[in-house]
């Protein structure tokens, strides 16, 4: 018996001496406390052993051990060490968050060649040489599966905005939810996830022709509102990078390439090594820009060592680099094989960290692309391109269910199980990542969150929607309130319905009344959508509204809720009121890709609400000062427009543009009216055609223009004249002349040219000591050219025939040049602008201003 009770004792202490000593599996990964970045081949290592291993370029690691230690350490170059406590559990899942801090510089090493030439100089020219053969345009067209990941998030978060109520419920979830990643204070707090599967298909042009099929669509946390614009950008349109041209553009700026045929002026290159890529070898270049402060990156490039192809790309921006709000950019992209064709991308990742200033919150977005199953050269014919984005997915389903997380995620109460992602994504979801996606398939719930959601969508959109599923939805808030020195104050109140409402009709009736005019004004628009896949639309509106002469005429102001708001401000008799009954009936559609057809019927009745100075006809005793009644007119509008690379989303029951256009855009519009004026009738005819266009001029920055051409070969009244757009404001206007006086120049046929040029940071990097302020040189010309014929110089407005002088050009064109600095505190632009010639112009109006020959004019503007 004592024998037995031995044994028995003997095997106990055998089989625990086993448990201890079994096989412990920990893995997990290292990321940035601050930014929530993966650390890349951080060492992790059990202290006080040789015992350890080294993260991937993720951040990600996998330990196996043979006992089970107190703890494990980690550490990183430039990082503080952290050491996180262990348990007996023989599968273990540790974050490490580090923070910077303790790192030791490194000394500069110096690598000198005794060849006559840099080796990397050589492979770059052969770069060069091949990229016909390598290139993206090289092919017809391609087409491929593509899987996109978008995660925002909100760093450095400093102490007051930390307090907030939404901020603090994050952090709590995160807690309850066991997710270190966002529960610590310090931590990235997650806002917003989205994966998107689609298929993609390319025409390469030019122009290029791109269209998406959103074939699955899941969003987490404080996104973009369903079936939103921004909810229809999730896809890989937005992260379509190509180093071969010279120039990238990157957030509307101009990044020179590392592999341009010019990059030597503007890079530094080492050759470092040659590696294997997936069983090919390449060249490893590193790159850094010879000028800290140009646009142009740091990092690694890998050129094939057999067809000189770009074969992977790793790079981000000079922290120098002029760019506003953006205190990080990295750019990760990994090519197909040359074996297989021009080289299409497999993998990318872009890392975008936005901040309005120094110790402010940041905004931080990851965008991570992966593409497979390509096809080259299978070209679809017809219209099937003429959709950039084709959603399949705009209604609520079990893709916008919230799902659970494959792979070890933290399990959510009330899931509905696995979704499409979790068995179809085409990636491994990082720890990091995981425990993100769990805390945000529960934080749209939480009150303040929705709360905040709901500012943001008034910020971005300008409406104020009543509840999620409303059917009207208030605005635009900022025509709520304006005053200018004809109406007063100016109250409105406004809305339009939602496609709650209905999927094909939008209606917005508003009403409006001024303090100082007492007088109410009332519109209504009705817009119905016929036919969305050649976006036809049939729209009526009525108007009674005082509106400024000066602006009637110009013919394509952009329907712009912020000018339209900044129209009704300050001086609104200079621009000449009148008072507008006006009707029309309109219908759009688009004929084939990029050509808009515009058809609209109109009728207006305007009363002019100022005193004009007329001078009689031969004989006619002078009346001085007079009133015109009114103004009757009936016309029929044809508008064309032709933009061949514009991208058009469709977003709800609305479309934008959106995306940087490479080609001209032209539009072209023909007006025939009748007029009925006091006691006559007459017809005319309008002509006005515009080309519109931004120009990469590659280190010299870009350059805009903007040329239109008016021709009115009718005798008609002033009132339908073109008065080209004067500025006596001292606020720099982009579409006007600034040094042009109101109604200083009235015409009947005329050609205009705008020129807007932004030199970036090209000239001011140059002067050391205006360098750190990041101010760029812009450079303006504006030009007009044109005059009256003999029967419209003078214009009968009333019934006893008096006429107004009108003022015209001579056979000299009007030009006004202009120099100036933008970016002052990242907002501000001065412009100094001369009046070339029309030099000693007299007043417009009787104890006017005279017209200035030099002025001063300052803007806001918002530019990265």
């Amino acid at each position: 018996m004592k024998f037995t009770v031995s044994l028995l004792l003997l095997g106990l202490l055998l089989t625990g001496r086993l448990a201890v000593a079994q096989r412990i599996v920990i893995t997990g990964q290292v990321i940035e406390a601050a930014s929530g970045e993966p650390i890349p081949f951080a060492s992790i290592f059990v202290p006080k052993t040789s015992t350890g291993v080294t993260a991937d370029v993720e951040g990600r690691f996998k330990l196996a051990l043979a006992d089970a230690p107190d703890s494990l350490a980690v550490s990183a170059l430039g990082f503080l060490m952290q050491r996180k406590k262990l348990t007996a559990a023989a599968q273990q899942t540790l974050l490490f968050r580090l923070k910077k801090g303790g790192g030791v510089a490194l000394a500069e090493v110096f690598v000198s060649s005794r060849q006559p030439e840099n080796p990397a100089f050589r492979i770059l020219r052969e770069v060069q040489r091949h990229k016909p053969e390598n290139e993206r345009t090289a092919l017809n067209s391609s087409q491929f599966d593509s899987y996109n990941r978008i995660e925002v998030s909100m760093t450095d978060i400093p102490k007051a905005l930390a307090n907030r109520k939404v901020v603090k419920d994050i952090r709590a979830l995160a807690v309850r939810r066991g997710a270190a990643a966002a529960a610590d204070p310090d931590a990235p707090l997650p806002l917003f996830a989205s994966e998107v599967g689609s298929k993609v298909y390319l025409k390469y042009g030019p122009p290029l022709r791109r269209r998406e099929d959103i074939l699955h669509k899941q969003m987490r946390g404080a996104g973009p509102r369903e079936g939103s614009v921004l909810s229809q950008m999730l896809g890989s349109n937005f992260q379509n990078f190509d180093f071969y041209p010279n120039w990238q553009n990157i957030l509307g700026k101009d990044f020179i390439s590392p592999i341009s045929s010019g990059g030597r002026i503007t890079y530094d290159y080492v050759l470092q090594d040659s590696v294997l890529v997936d069983n090919e070898v390449c060249y490893k270049l590193a790159v850094a820009p010879k000028r800290s402060h140009d646009l142009a990156f740091t990092g690694t490039i890998w050129i094939t060592k057999e067809k000189y192809a770009l074969r992977r790309i790793d790079v981000i921006a000079s922290e120098k680099a002029n760019l506003n709000f953006v205190s990080d950019l990295r750019i990760f992209q990994e090519l197909t094989p040359p074996s297989a064709g021009p080289g299409l991308p497999m993998r990318t990742r872009l890392v975008l960290a936005v901040s309005p200033g120094d110790k402010q919150a940041a905004m931080r977005v990851r965008f991570t692309t992966v593409n497979s199953g390509f096809v080259r050269n299978e070209t679809h014919e017809g219209s099937f391109y003429d959709l950039p984005i084709v959603s399949t997915v705009m209604d609520p389903g079990p893709d916008n269910a919230a799902p659970g997380l494959l792979g070890g995620a933290l399990p959510q109460a009330g899931s509905r199980g696995l979704g499409y992602f979790d068995q179809n994504r085409p990636d491994t979801l990082s720890l990091s990542e995981r425990q993100t996606f769990a805390v945000l398939d529960s934080a749209r719930d939480l009150p303040s969150v929705r709360s905040t959601l709901d500012w943001i969508d008034l910020f971005i959109n300008g409406y104020k929607r009543i509840g999620d599923n409303s059917k009207i939805e208030i605005g635009p808030i900022l025509n709520t309130f304006s005053f200018n020195n004809f109406e007063g104050s100016r109250l409105r109140l406004g809305f339009r319905t939602t496609p709650f409402f209905s999927h094909d009709w939008v209606l917005q009736p508003y009403v409006a009344y001024g303090t100082k005019d007492k007088r109410f004004k009332y519109g209504l628009r009705g817009i119905y959508i016929a036919e969305r896949r050649h976006w036809t639309v049939f729209s009526a509106e009525y108007r009674h509204d005082v509106e400024q002469y000066a602006l009637l005429d110009n013919d394509f102001l952009s329907d712009n809720n912020l000018f339209a708001a900044a129209s009704r401000w300050g001086r609104f008799k200079e621009g000449l009121p009148i008072m507008r009954d006006l009707s029309l009936v309109s219908v759009q559609r688009d004929l084939f890709h990029g050509f808009t057809q515009t058809a609209t019927i109109r009728y207006q009745n305007s009363v002019p609400q100022f005193r004009v100075q007329t001078e009689p006809r031969p004989g006619v005793p002078n009346p001085g000062e007079i009133t015109p009644d009114r103004l009757r007119q009936t016309e029929l509008v044809l508008e064309s427009r032709y933009a061949p690379d514009e991208n058009l989303v469709q977003a709800e029951n609305r479309r934008r543009a959106i995306g940087l256009k490479r080609w001209p855009v032209f539009s072209f519009r023909y007006t025939f009216g009748t007029l009925s004026w006091v006691r006559g009738t007459n017809t005319y005819n309008k002509y006005n055609l515009l080309v519109t266009h931004s120009v990469s001029a590659g280190h010299f920055g870009r350059l805009n223009y903007r040329v239109e051409g008016s021709y009115i070969p009718s005798k008609v009244v002033y009132l339908i004249l073109k008065t080209p757009l004067g500025n006596q404001t001292p606020f720099y206007n982009l579409n006007s002349f600034n040094l042009l006086n109101y109604f200083e120049f009235v015409t009947d046929r005329s050609v205009s040219l705008r020129l807007d040029h932004h030199f970036e940071g090209i000239i001011m990097n140059s002067i050391p000591v205006v360098r750190a302020l990041n101010w760029r040189l812009v450079a303006t010309a504006n030009v007009l050219y044109g005059g009256l014929t003999d029967g419209n110089q003078y214009s009968p407005v009333d019934g006893r025939g008096n006429q107004i002088l009108l003022p015209s050009l001579d056979k000299a064109p009007y030009i006004e040049a202009g120099y100036g600095i933008e970016n002052i505190f990242k907002f501000i632009r001065v412009d100094f602008i001369h009046r070339v010639t029309y030099r000693n112009a007299t007043p417009t109006i009787r104890n006017g201003p005279t017209p200035p020959n030099f002025g001063i004019k300052v803007g806001a503007q918002f530019r990265l």
